[in-house]
């Protein structure tokens, strides 16, 4: 299946059992609290499943999925699923370090939260979002690249979790220090070994 930019793919509270495997495009997961307050929970990529807590929990959807781009899916059954895995034990420990990946992310950001200010925590965040979709620039320095992935400023504050205005405040002073550079619901990072030996953060992909 296709989608384009901006489409809803998984909404959230619906009852649906069946996963979406991405093939091509990048989607965002966002969750909506009953006061109307909006939080980006993850961004996910080509190769990555969504989906997959509602089906194995039979629960409903935790977050609504959002395509950032044009999006092409696979859509699996529930049954299929447990079918496949079942049978190729590979498949099911690449399932499992999926998920591992993603719990290993979740608890960064915890501890993040007690043990670094808001600079640290936003410039954390982003070199983490650039080892996992930073794009060279065409003419740009070996050290640097643009982050794939359209966000806004509130989108990228919830993500290090923190209000807006703190988050604006630190992306002001990453820009200062030449670490990152802003245009446009675009961040380009200026010299990615830089930014990571700031921002404490290891040569690891956290996706």
């Amino acid at each position: 299946m296709e989608y384009p930019t901006h489409r809803h793919l998984l909404q959230q509270g619906d009852q649906g059992r069946h996963v979406l495997l991405l093939t091509h495009g990048v989607v965002k997961v966002v969750a909506s609290s009953e006061s109307g307050y909006e939080m980006l929970l993850a961004i996910r990529a080509a190769g990555d499943f969504v989906g997959e807590m509602a089906a194995f929990e039979d629960r409903p959807r935790s977050g609504t999925v959002i395509a950032c781009s044009d999006v092409k899916v696979r859509v699996i059954q529930l049954p299929a699923l447990e079918s496949f895995l079942t049978r190729h034990p590979d498949a099911m420990r690449a399932m499992l370090g999926m998920l591992c990946g993603r719990l290993r992310w979740a608890n960064r950001r915890r501890v993040d939260f007690g043990a670094y200010d808001s600079l640290t925590r936003l410039a954390r965040v982003i070199a983490e979002l650039s080892q996992a979709y930073g794009q060279r620039e065409t003419g740009s320095a070996l050290k640097g690249n643009v982050i794939g992935v359209t966000l806004n400023q509130s989108e990228l504050a919830s993500l290090a979790g923190l209000a807006k205005p703190t988050a604006e405040k630190a992306l002001a002073d990453l820009s200062q220090r030449g670490l990152v550079k802003r245009s446009y619901r675009k961040i380009t990072v200026c010299d990615v070994p830089k930014l990571l030996a700031f921002a404490k953060v290891l040569d690891e992909n956290p996706y």
